[in-house]
This record gives C-alpha cells, sequence and structure tokens, in this order.
C-alpha cells in the first residue's frame, strides 16, 4: 500500500514539474541562459577537418572559415550577377600589365605580350585581430605564451584555457605572411600547385624553406616565413603590398575574396607550432585567428561548434542597394545598419535527416534543407510548376527560398586505376569504352526525379548554368550519352551501353581474359537511410550492364585522405563554385592540378595533354567567341573520355522560419552569417506554442491509478477493523 501511494505522488510531481516548464519547453535541446537571446541555431553533418585557411577547400569548413577570415575583397550580398566588392581593401586593385623589359601595357594588350601583372592592395586602417592568446604580452611587452613550460602547460588542454589574450592591427604583412604559408614544407594547400603557376617565385619558395633546416619544416619548430622573401610579393607601407604574377590571369581577382587570401598574423604562426600544444591538438588547424565578425568559441565537430560575436570587430554595414526585387522581398529594411546582427551562432551536429527535420519543425533550428523523404509535406508545385510551401508550413510561417546552385554533383573515376582508369595505351581505350557505357546505363533523369524531387539538371559537362562558357540546348548535349530527338536530349538505349561494354573487353559484364565477373568498388560517405536507398538504386544502375558495383562507405576526412592517396575506384563528390568563371569547374580535370602527387583538386586525376593545353590559353584570356571555342573543345573532349558520370546541377531549396530575416542564399559568398537577422522573441514565442506538453494522458492515467486504490483502500480498512476487532480482549 505505501508503494502505491509513493507512486501516486510520483505521478503527481511529474504531472506538476511538467506544467513548470512553460517557459523552457521540456523537450529544449538548448541551455534555459539562452532563452530570448540573439543567438541563430544551425546544423552540420560532417566535421570539419581543416580550420586553417591555408589548407581548408570543403563547404563544411567554410561555413566557419568564412565568418572568421577576411580576405581582402568580397561579393556583393544583394547584387546578381555577382560583383566583387572591398571588404579590409580601401578599393577594389586595378591590375596594372608589363612586358618582358618591365614597360607597363595598355588594359587592353594582347595576353600573349602580358610578362606579368602586378596587384596593389591596400587596406583599410584600424581593424584588429580577435583577442587571442598568441597576441598577449605582459607588462614588459615580451610574449605571454610563445615559449611555454611544462608547469604552464599542466593546466591547458584547449584555447580558452589561456587566461590571458591580446590584439593588434591588421597589417600588409599579415597578408604577405599567409601567401607565403601556401608554400610551407608542413603545410599541404590544395590551391599551391595552381598558385605556384602564377605567382612569381612560389614554386621554388617550397624548396628554399625545405633547405632551411629539413628537421624544422617537419617538426613542431616555428619557422619564420618573415626571414625568407618570396619575389611575388612586397609590402609597399604598413597598409599596402603588391602582389606580382606571371602573364595574365584575370581570374586571379576572384581569389582575392577567398580565405586562401586572408591574413594570418605571424604570432599565430609561432604560439601554434610550439609542439606541446599540437599534442594537445592546439593549432591553427582547429582554433582560428581572424578579424571577421565571429570568432569560433567552442570547437567539439563530434557534437557542436559556437561562433560568437568579435568584440574587435572593425565594423561593417548592410548594403544600401540591390536587385529590383529586394525591397519588396524585404532585403532592404536594415540597410546601412551596422554588422553583425546575430551575436552568437550554435551549430549542431546531426547526421540523421528525421531528428534534423523534426527539430526545425519544432522551432530548434531556424531554417532547414529539405530531403526527398520531407519534399511532400514541404512544397506544392503550384501555377507552372512554381514551387511554394504547403498550408501546413505556411500556417506556421515557414516560408521557402530558392535558387539554382552555381554547383555540380559527380561520379568520379580513379584514372590512375588500371580497370577504369588504364595504364597502358590498350587499357586506356578498354577502360574508356566502360566509363562511356557506364555513363549511358546511370540514369541521372530518374535520380533526380527520385532523390532530388525534381530539383536538378543532368549535367553536360562541369560547367554549371549561370556561368559563362555553359552551353543550352543542343549545342551542350553530351553526345556520347544521349540523342537530340523531337527537339530534346534522349538518353541512349542500354544496348548502346552493352554494345560499348563488350568493346571494353567485358561483354554481359564478364572479363573477357579471366571470364570472372566485373566488380567495381564505389567509395562514399554515405550514413542515413536516404543515402542506403542511393546506393542501391547505384547499384541497379551498374547492374543493367550486369557489373557488380561494391560500395565502401567511409566518413569524411576517411574518404578525403583515400582520395589524396588514389585508393578510390570510383567515387561520388560535388563542388561548389568558389568564383564565377568556367576555369573554376574547368580546372577540376586539369593534369597538374591531379590529387595524388600534387594534392590539387583533380580528384580523379584525369591528365590529357591536350587539354592541358587548352586549359592553359583558355584561362588567361577574358571571356567572348575566341575563348568560348576553346571551352567548346575541351568539353568535347571531357565528353568523350568521360572521367566523370557529370552527374547533375542542384536548384537549392531552403526553408526559413518566420523569424530568420535577410536570407538571399547563393554558394559563392560564404560571409553571409553578419548579414542574418534573428527575432528571439517571435522564436521563443512560437516554441512554447509548438511544444507545449500534452498533460492530458497523465491525468486520464493518474485518475484511474487512484479510482483502482478506492477498492484496495476499502479492503484495508475492512481488514484493519476486523483486525481491531478480533484483537480485543474478552472479560
Amino acid at each position: 500500500m505505501i508503494k502505491m501511494i509513493n507512486m501516486s505522488w510520483l505521478l503527481i510531481s511529474f504531472a506538476v514539474l511538467l506544467a513548470a516548464c512553460d517557459e523552457h519547453n521540456w523537450n529544449n535541446p538548448y541551455s534555459a541562459i539562452d532563452t530570448g537571446k540573439n543567438i541563430l541555431y544551425s546544423v552540420f553533418t560532417e566535421r570539419p577537418k581543416h580550420l586553417d585557411p591555408v589548407q581548408s577547400y570543403s563547404s563544411n569548413e567554410i561555413q566557419f572559415t568564412a565568418q572568421i577570415y577576411e580576405p581582402p575583397l568580397q561579393y556583393h550580398y544583394l547584387k546578381r550577377p555577382f560583383a566583387l566588392i572591398p571588404l579590409t581593401a580601401k578599393e577594389i586593385p586595378v591590375v596594372r600589365h608589363f612586358d618582358i623589359e618591365g614597360h607597363q601595357l595598355q588594359n587592353d594588350a594582347p595576353a600573349t605580350d602580358v610578362a606579368y601583372s602586378i596587384y596593389e592592395i591596400s587596406i583599410k586602417p584600424g581593424i584588429f585581430f580577435q583577442p587571442h592568446p598568441a597576441l598577449a604580452k605582459d607588462e614588459q611587452g615580451d610574449w605571454l605564451y610563445h615559449n611555454l613550460g611544462d608547469q604552464e602547460l599542466a593546466s591547458i588542454f584547449k584555447l580558452s584555457d589561456f587566461s590571458r589574450t591580446g590584439t593588434r592591427e591588421l597589417t600588409a604583412e599579415d597578408y604577405i605572411y599567409q601567401i607565403k604559408r601556401l608554400a610551407h614544407p608542413r603545410l599541404h594547400s590544395p590551391i599551391y600547385g595552381l598558385m605556384a603557376d602564377y605567382i612569381i617565385g612560389l614554386k621554388d619558395y617550397v624548396d628554399v624553406l625545405k633547405q632551411v633546416n629539413p628537421e624544422r619544416s617537419e617538426g613542431g619548430t616555428y619557422l619564420d616565413l618573415r626571414n625568407y622573401p618570396l619575389e611575388g610579393v612586397q609590402v609597399i607601407d604598413r597598409y599596402t603590398y603588391r602582389i606580382k604574377i606571371k602573364g595574365n590571369y584575370p581570374q586571379f581577382i576572384y581569389w582575392l575574396a577567398m580565405p586562401f587570401f586572408a591574413p594570418v598574423p605571424w604570432e599565430a604562426d609561432a604560439f601554434y607550432s610550439q609542439k606541446e600544444l599540437i599534442q594537445k591538438n592546439i593549432t591553427l588547424d582547429w582554433y582560428p585567428i581572424g578579424t571577421g565578425p565571429y570568432m569560433l568559441t567552442e570547437n567539439n565537430p563530434n557534437l557542436r561548434m559556437v561562433l560568437e560575436r568579435n568584440p574587435n570587430f572593425h565594423g561593417e554595414y548592410y548594403p544600401t542597394e540591390g536587385m529590383p526585387e529586394d525591397q519588396e522581398n524585404g532585403l532592404l529594411m536594415d540597410a546601412g545598419r551596422e554588422l553583425p546582427f546575430i551575436d552568437k551562432v550554435i551549430f549542431t551536429r546531426e547526421k540523421e535527416s528525421i531528428p534534423r527535420w523534426n527539430k526545425f519543425l519544432q522551432g530548434y533550428y531556424d531554417a532547414s534543407g529539405i530531403g526527398s523523404d520531407s519534399f511532400d509535406q514541404a512544397v506544392q508545385l503550384v501555377g507552372h510548376g512554381e514551387a511554394t510551401v504547403t498550408e501546413e508550413m505556411a500556417a506556421q510561417g515557414i516560408r521557402l527560398e530558392t535558387t539554382v546552385a552555381v554547383s555540380t554533383y559527380y561520379m568520379g573515376f580513379n584514372m590512375l586505376d588500371p580497370v577504369v582508369g588504364g595504364s597502358n595505351e590498350q587499357q586506356r581505350e578498354s577502360a574508356r569504352k566502360l566509363r562511356q557505357a557506364i555513363s549511358i546505363a546511370v540514369d541521372y533523369e530518374e535520380f533526380i526525379s527520385i532523390f532530388a524531387n525534381g530539383r536538378g539538371l543532368p549535367a553536360q559537362s562541369p560547367i554549371a548554368p549561370g556561368i559563362a562558357g555553359y552551353r543550352e540546348g543542343k549545342e551542350g548535349v553530351n553526345p556520347v550519352v544521349y540523342d537530340w530527338i523531337n527537339n530534346r536530349p534522349q538518353r541512349k538505349s542500354i544496348q548502346v551501353a552493352k554494345a560499348l561494354l563488350a568493346e571494353a573487353g567485358y561483354p554481359d559484364g564478364i572479363d573477357q581474359k579471366t571470364g570472372a565477373p566485373l566488380i567495381l568498388y564505389f567509395d562514399v560517405t554515405a550514413r542515413t537511410a536516404e543515402d542506403r536507398s542511393k546506393l542501391d538504386w547505384m547499384r541497379k544502375q551498374f547492374q543493367k550492364l550486369n557489373i557488380q558495383l561494391v560500395v565502401r562507405s567511409t566518413d569524411y576526412n576517411r574518404f578525403q585522405d583515400k582520395i589524396r592517396k588514389g585508393n578510390a575506384q570510383i567515387f561520388e563528390w560535388g563542388w561548389n563554385a568558389d568564383y564565377p568563371d568556367p576555369e573554376n569547374f574547368l580546372f577540376l580535370l586539369y593534369g597538374p592540378q591531379r590529387k595524388v602527387g600534387n594534392n590539387g583538386e583533380n580528384a580523379a586525376n584525369y591528365d590529357n595533354t591536350e587539354y592541358n593545353q587548352l586549359f592553359e590559353q583558355m584561362k588567361n584570356i577574358e571571356d567572348g567567341p575566341k575563348r568560348q571555342q576553346i571551352i567548346d573543345r575541351m568539353v568535347e573532349i571531357l565528353q568523350h573520355d568521360a572521367p566523370w558520370l557529370w552527374g547533375y546541377h542542384p536548384k537549392d531549396y531552403g526553408l526559413y522560419h518566420a523569424w530568420y530575416q535577410n536570407v538571399k542564399p547563393n554558394r559563392i559568398s560564404n560571409n553571409n552569417l553578419k548579414y542574418f537577422r534573428i527575432d528571439a522573441n517571435l522564436r521563443d514565442q512560437k516554441r512554447r506554442e509548438w511544444n507545449e506538453p500534452v498533460l492530458w494522458p497523465i491525468a486520464v492515467m493518474l485518475a484511474m491509478l487512484i479510482i483502482s486504490f478506492i477498492p484496495a483502500a476499502m479492503a484495508f480498512r475492512r481488514r484493519e477493523s476486523s483486525t481491531a476487532v478480533n484483537n480485543i480482549p474478552s472479560s
């Protein structure tokens, strides 16, 4: 009886506690102290590997680095087509061209006459780095933490354990220092190979640094790059520097808007080079230092990442002009106001799509992508196929933002693999026909319909729509995969693919030489149930040719290692354009940019002599008919060689709650967090409405429990009364 009474009190107490959760919802995954604060809640799925701007080159990394580091230029947030504007620079640098004798040329001089070009960049004074222990000094002006001893290190496990921080003004030397780091022998910059072809002296600079002291270049000891000049960079004064590049390279201006060319202070390099800190994973790859609007205050890539407002931020203002529709869409309501608007950004790691989606609907994430399993719940098509949110979403104040992504998703073949790439001329021809057969068999129209809900365009080449060089209609169709019938492309039949497979030496998927079935290996980073469905679909595509596809799934960092070492046979990847020029897609298949040996971005390790020569011509000339002619020939070569299954170009759909404002999606400009605004009061109100605990089942259960006690209580009382009567002593 006592236990039953205790249980009833437990239920009553539980109900009272739930009722008390009105201010902080019972299912709220965040701390109660953050309620009502100016915080943006977002997600990430893959842990970042590099936060050092010299090494970072993945979309899951730049969402952090672009908010912290500031290159001299950036893209206008609202204008389309994308337009470069100054960030830390005073103005857009004007390039000057010179001939081999050092005489300055006219801007319209032929590219063949240009021996070198100079970009002179002047930065704004009064910009300071974020608070950081690398910049901390004692009262005598000496560095506090550049020579740490065992006693000081005993209590240090993360960057925030350092009790003091410092700052200093940004100078031109900080930009020069970062450019030198591109050739640091202990670092592996993915753009070193490309930049070494342009920045004068950079190709030999890595050898200079290695010769300084081989042990120092491989260990944790500081290698002070200030002591070793680089011909292609020069400090003019405290706020001005020059970059000297070979020939005429019009696209170089775009690189000045990327974190690769953001400043890194030498003090941070010295601080992070201490072996003891490296052993504790306190490195620039883990704890960045910048001048941007945000700084990374928590790095737990298995759980969450936190950006907070940089108290030393120099200030910037929301754009006062944009496109004609921006005023109507409310994107100019904050015109001229100081940035950033948000104080803190909490990124939570969510691997699975279902909990991510549910938390968005509960108001615990401020925005969400749309998976195929939730597409019908979120989006409906109206009018001429125009997408809008469903009535259910609209009732919650959720809106849909769409944009054509300047991106491509593809399946790549490792051209160093003897089966899909070939190691001699005979093997290469066989492998080419094998790749062509697979290109026909894998039906990306079906893939887009099933897994992307129609949000995409089958790719004919690496170049995405909206980029110069992209061809539409019949001119742009890949003739290896499609026929042009009834004014539209039609994928070739599977019989054509089987014929190519037989010519490759694998009739009906059987290796003529060994009599064994053809088995190919597919490396991916799949995790979710939706990923498994995609992989099952992909196996069926290969099965059309009686090819067995073996999937090898791993995490993203391990996947990157396999690609870099050339240990993958077939792989799936994507590319978001860094800048709006065809070179940014075509360089992904440029031979000197191959991953293996050069650590470039050519993950397929494709190397075609004619293509390479055409690329070198194309990259140095302005847009126009001549450049288009070269690009057309390059695309023709790629379509014939088929180093990729060209995949598709996605269309981005994003859902945003009513309290999330100033959103204009794009994948070119990545430093966009500073423009966003959150109405925290509205969010808290909606969270309470959408997450009210349902207490009536507990009340019913409690009532039933109480009712069930009544017979037992009555029986207990009768028993006690009977016992009392029986215990009365007889007289």
